[in-house]
C-alpha cells in the first residue's frame, strides 16, 4: 500500500515550479518562494527521499531523432501468471517506452516508438509476437499527441 506523504504549501510551490522547468536554478525558486537556496535544496532532497520526486531527466523529441511512428499496443496474455516473464522480455525491446499492467480487455498496454510503419511491423512480428506468453496484440497508431503534462500540484 502506498503511503501519503504530508507536503506543505512551500513543497507544493516548489513542485509546481520544478515540474514546469526541471532546469530552473534553486536560487530562482528560492527568490520566488522567499526562502534561502539552502532551504530549497533541503526541501528537494527531502521530497526525493520521500519518493515524491522520482528523478529528473531530459525529454527527447522522438521525431527529431527519426522515430516518427508512435503506437500503443494492447497485449493479451495466454495466462495472467505470465506477466512477469513477458515484462522481462518487453524491457529488452528499446522501442517499448512504457508498459502498464492493466484491467479490462488487455493484460498489458505498451507505448512504442518506431522510425516508420515498416519498423513498427518488424518490432511487432519479429520481437513482440515472438515472446512466449503473448497470445495476441492489438495496435493503435497515434496520429498526434495533443498534450503531455505532469499532474497539477494543488
Amino acid at each position: 500500500m502506498e503511503e501519503n506523504f504530508q507536503i506543505d504549501s512551500l513543497d507544493k510551490k516548489i513542485l509546481s515550479m520544478i515540474t514546469k522547468n526541471a532546469r530552473i536554478p534553486y536560487l530562482e525558486v528560492a527568490r520566488e518562494c522567499k526562502v534561502s537556496g539552502a532551504a530549497i535544496h533541503q526541501r528537494i532532497q527531502r521530497l526525493t527521499k520521500m519518493g515524491v520526486i522520482t528523478g529528473s531527466r531530459f525529454t527527447i523529441n522522438p521525431k527529431r531523432i527519426g522515430y516518427k511512428t508512435c503506437a500503443y499496443m494492447g497485449i493479451f496474455l495466454d495466462k495472467a501468471s505470465l506477466y512477469k516473464n513477458v515484462l522481462n522480455e518487453l524491457i529488452k525491446i528499446p522501442e517499448v517506452t512504457q508498459c502498464h499492467y492493466t484491467t479490462g480487455n488487455y493484460s498489458i498496454f505498451i507505448k512504442v516508438y518506431t522510425r516508420d510503419n515498416e519498423h513498427l511491423k518488424l518490432v511487432l512480428t519479429d520481437r513482440l509476437q515472438a515472446i512466449q506468453g503473448i497470445a495476441r496484440t492489438e495496435t493503435f497508431i497515434s496520429l498526434e499527441e495533443g498534450f503531455n503534462r505532469s499532474l497539477p500540484i494543488n
